[in-house]
């Protein structure tokens, strides 16, 4: 069993912990900055998931789909499985910036429980991965002629929802003045 702090039964944690291994306090940082994404992308209609806020295309659906699709694929991409559907019938070429487009055309209900499940599957594969062969788990990608390691997958997660957790708190205030670093205390998503 992986020392991964978050169990199935601690479905959006947030704090990350005080003194763990270097396992403990990635896994932890990714999920608390996936806590604080969903939570400054919740409760919103349609309109709410689709408003601009400024001259970016950025929409609040748009960053719940775009990451609905990280998490889908990280980790397949990293050990060469197929990605599932809708991504594998994208044309990514063509549309590099797809689930940005047509987040709009989803429902809010839509959005919300695809990205729910892509977390929880993504959580339990990686702690599957992490309990075969930790951090230090060769995938089967090369970059710069070296084998990517499992560490630089879960890295890579973390900057892409630091990046990202920034749009959202930006738009998100300015939709209906909602701030602050973490969601309340036993907040769950509705």
């Amino acid at each position: 069993m992986s020392d991964y702090p978050c169990r199935m039964t601690e479905i959006w944690p947030v704090e990350p912990p005080v003194a763990g291994t270097e396992q403990e306090h990635l896994v932890g940082m990714l999920d608390r900055l996936r806590a604080t994404f969903r939570w400054k992308a919740g409760g919103l209609d349609a309109e709410q998931l689709a408003r601009r806020t400024t001259t970016s295309a950025l929409t609040l659906g748009g960053l719940l789909k775009h990451l609905t699709y990280v998490e889908d694929i990280k980790l397949s991409w990293a050990f060469e499985q197929e990605p599932g559907e809708p991504w594998r019938s994208v044309d990514w070429d063509a549309d590099p910036d797809w689930e940005f487009r047509t987040a709009a055309l989803d429902s809010p209900a839509e959005l919300y429980s695809r990205y729910d499940r892509a977390v929880s599957t993504a959580r339990r594969r990686l702690t599957e991965l992490l309990d075969e062969g930790g951090l230090d788990m060769p995938t089967a990608r090369q970059w710069q002629g070296q084998t990517v390691l499992l560490r630089r997958i879960v890295c890579d997660l973390v900057e892409e929802y630091g990046r990202h957790t920034g749009h959202a708190d930006l738009i998100r205030e300015a939709i209906d003045g909602l701030v602050g670093e973490d969601p309340p205390e036993g907040w769950q998503p509705s």
